[in-house]
């Protein structure tokens, strides 16, 4: 059996898709309609807005 280590390794791509995939989730359940339209789909995941950077945002793979 391999040993615990104590660090904790996390990675920051994974946990920006799951967070998106729990934005995606909750427009979802709120939404009335049956599926989300294409435009409220790049609405919640904030295509087309500033990042920080001052970059336009890109449809995140």
């Amino acid at each position: 059996m391999a040993p615990v280590r104590g660090t904790a390794v996390q990675d920051h791509v994974a946990l920006a898709e799951i967070e998106l995939c729990g934005d995606l989730i909750i427009a979802a359940s709120a939404a009335v309609e049956e599926r989300l339209s294409p435009d409220r789909i790049d609405e919640v995941l904030g295509v087309g807005e500033r990042s920080p950077e001052g970059e336009r945002g890109k449809l995140r793979n």
